[in-house]
Formats: structure tokens, sequence, C-alpha cells
């Protein structure tokens, strides 16, 4: 387990913004940087560092951005899927801040004496009684609900702020699509200006999720340069572009200033449906004919599957009613498992499907590990994994078009000079500590460790 390597103590008052461009590539900013067309950011790079960085297994926005808000892994903070289970009995919620176990970096801060500002942080929801502001991300159904303090709620009202875009429209009505794109992001920029000069802030994050919202429903659009969708999408991005130099020159050099994104994207050649193999297998099977979810799942099961490749087998003294004896069969069938999944391939064209197989012991340690997925498994790029039940066919291509990858984030930040080293979003933490230079309780207990030091 990586610590936290160094804190510098300082009198000194030290600021920083944090921008999240959600889902935004790396492989996607150097392409657009090569072709002139994010000129903003282009010029960032000639004073600061930019870098590939690695999201978190399984690749979820959820899970990767709480790994950055505490420094730990999915075993330790709780977090572990935009859909998480619960046992005894089974069923499936959306998990919220009040599931997440550790402190995150705005009550860190908060502890600290340090005044914050965060908007839209994914798992911020319900926000908390922070030393400064939070409004929460698309978690939050109600805006009332969503601000604290209170009071500001009457602001964002007033403006017509949006907690996040209305992402089935991407699915059949694009020109909707994108106005509510363009209008949501507007409003979100124009709460953050107007809490970046009226408050005195320590650290201010502010979180674009409309980038990701873009690429899930436009990317293959733009991948295939679509004679419409290719240039939406473009002037979508250049808005972007234009944030990244409005936010350089007001904050000046006494402010420090990263900007991160959580996962890489990628075009989605086929959805593909776990349960729907596990079930064709035999692993699986239900109660009823018709069932709704996986909780109707049949006690002679032996495994099922949540969003996305997580693979949970039935254990006996675990599920509510297991079928898998612990030790011996339950390691032969996760092995059997993995020598079958692996080699699953497209029926249409023969492609391979999965890259890789995580055991839990692979990635995860932390009191939450018993909570964790037997295995995870990893797509190669292109097949999306899913968890829908009772799927006529493994694989179906649809409406979404953009899926996320584990290994394409960025990671920027102006006025170091970072050496390229392999590192990745839980990492995060312990550098924020280092660059606003004040020793953190929590540190011992970080998975990641600052890449400054």
């Amino acid at each position: 387990m990586g610590i936290l390597k160094k804190i510098i103590t300082s009198n000194n008052k030290k600021r920083l913004f944090v921008l999240g461009l959600d889902g935004t590539p790396f492989t996607f900013l150097q392409k657009q940087m090569e072709e002139g067309k994010m000129p903003h950011f282009q010029r960032m790079l000639e004073k600061g560092s930019f870098l590939r960085m690695n999201s978190v297994i399984p690749c979820i926005s959820s899970v990767a951005w709480t790994s950055f808000l505490t420094g730990v892994n999915l075993a330790k903070h709780n977090l572990q899927g935009f859909v998480d289970r619960k046992l005894n009995p089974f069923r499936v919620y959306i998990p919220t801040a009040r599931n997440i176990a550790v402190p995150t970096i705005s009550e860190i801060l908060s502890e600290a004496g340090k005044r914050v500002v965060s908007i839209n942080v994914p798992v911020s929801y319900p926000p908390k009684e922070v030393n400064g502001i939070q409004i929460s991300c698309f978690l939050a159904t109600d805006l009332a609900k969503a601000v604290y303090p209170k009071h500001y709620y009457s602001y964002l009202k007033e403006i017509g702020y949006r907690i996040d875009v209305d992402a089935w429209q991407g699915r059949k009505e694009k020109e909707k699509f994108l106005k509510d794109i363009h209008y949501t992001y507007d409003k979100r920029l124009e709460a953050a200006y107007y809490l970046m000069g009226r408050e005195d802030w320590d650290y201010f994050q502010l979180h674009i999720m409309e980038t990701d919202r873009i690429n899930h429903f436009l990317w293959e659009q733009w991948e295939s340069g679509h004679e419409t969708y290719a240039a939406e999408f473009d002037k979508f991005y250049n808005k972007v572009d234009q944030l990244v130099g409005d936010l350089d020159a007001r904050l000046g050099n006494d402010v420090e200033f990263m900007i991160l994104s959580d996962h890489g994207f990628c075009s989605i050649k086929k959805e593909v449906y776990l349960n729907q193999w596990l079930e064709k297998n035999g692993y699986l099977k239900y109660k009823t004919d018709a069932p709704k979810s996986v909780t109707d799942m049949h006690p002679q099961s032996k495994a099922y599957s949540l969003i996305p490749g997580r693979i949970f087998i039935n254990l006996k003294g675990r599920e509510d009613e297991g079928s898998v004896a612990p030790g011996n069969e339950y390691e032969s069938l996760r092995q059997e498992l993995m020598e079958k999944i692996i080699h699953i391939t497209d029926p249409d064209t023969g492609e391979k499907i999965v890259k890789k197989i995580y055991k839990r012991e692979d990635l995860y340690s932390g009191p939450f590990y018993d909570d964790s997925p037997d295995l995870v498994v990893v797509p190669n790029d292109g097949f999306d994994l899913k968890g829908n039940i009772k799927q006529p066919n493994l694989t179906y291509k649809g409406e979404l078009v953009g899926m996320h990858t584990d290994d394409d984030a960025f990671f920027y930040l102006r006025n170091y000079d970072i050496e390229p080293q392999e590192f990745g979003i839980i990492d995060m933490l312990p550098t924020i500590a280092e660059l606003m230079e004040f020793p953190m309780k929590e540190a011992e207990n970080f998975d990641g460790s600052s890449v400054l030091s």
C-alpha cells in the first residue's frame, strides 16, 4: 500500500482549483490539439504537465471519483458500482454519498479549517455539511435537496440551474439533447463564476459531466466524421477549451490549477450481456419466467453479474440462498468461469470480447472486501459489459455509442514539470495534499501516493 511520500509545511495560504472533465480521454485531447482544435489547452501544455492516467476497475465514474475523493480503493470507501447490492434480503440499490465509509476531500479540508466549494462532483449527493458550499451531482433528483447551505438554492433556482441533462434525449432526440447539453453546461459555469467571485475559498472543484454525456451519445459520430454531429461534438469541446483558457486567466499564478478526467472513451461495437451468457451456460437460473432483476435468482444459481463486468458467486454463508460452498468449490468455480469467459467472442464477427479477468484479491483490500465482486471482467475496447437480464442474445447494438475505458484518463497540472510515470486517479488526493502543503492524518491509509514526490 502506498502512502503519502512528502508533506511540506508552510504558513502561506495554498489554494487549488480542480476542473474535472468527466470521461475525456488523454488520446482524444492529443488528437484535438494536433488538429488545432483546442488552442487554449495547447497553450497550457507550455506551462505545465499533461500526462496519461489510469482509472479504476471496474471503470465507473462513481467509483473513480469516489477513489479520487478518498484516496482509497472501493473495498475501503465502499462505493462499488453505479448499482450495488445488499444481502439478507438480496436487493440492488444506487449508492450515494451516504454509503461512502471514509472522509472525502471536502470533509478533510473542512476539518483542517480550509474553505471548500464543490460543484457537481459525482457522488456528492446528499451534500455534506462542509466548511463551504456543495452543489450535488446527477444522483440528486431535486435541486432543493442538492445544495448546502440551503440558502444558495434560491440563487440556483433563479438562474435556472440544472443538475444534469436528460440523457434519454441522447437516444432519440439528438437536437434537443444538444440544446440541453449547452444549456446545462452554461448554467453550471454561471454558478461557478458567481461562487468564485463571491466566496473566499481554499479549494474549488468544478465538475463538467456534460463531456461524459455527449461522449456516450455522439462519440461514434465524432469518430466517423458524421456530417452534422461531428461538428456539433467539436463545437461543444471548443467551449470546454474556452473554459480552460478563461480559468487560466482568472486564477492567475497564485492558485494551483489541476485538470483531469476519470476515464477514457471509445466507440461501442456491441453491448454484451454477461447474465445472458451465465444463464445460457447453466450458471444462472430464475425463480420465475419473467424475472425483474437478478434478485429473482433461483437458489440453484451459481453466479450472477452486475454492471459492468462484476461477477458474484452465489456463495453459501454470504448470499441469501447460496449454493456454492466456500473453499475448493468456490475456487474451482471461479477458475472455471475465468477459463470460459476469457474466450467469449462476438457471435457476429468472432472478435474476442474479453481482455482480462481479475480475481478480487488482485484488486482490492479493506473492510468492505467481502462485498467486492469475486471476479471483474475487463472487456476489449468496443464491448460494453451490461448487467441486464433475460436478453434474447449475448450482444446488441443500440443508441448508446460510446463506452468507458480504464487506461486513457488524463491529468494536467499547471506550473509543474512532472516526469512521465504510471499512476491513477487514486493518487490524486495525496497529490492535492502536497500541493496545498498541509498534513493529512489520513495519509497513512491512502492507497495512492503523490505524483509530485
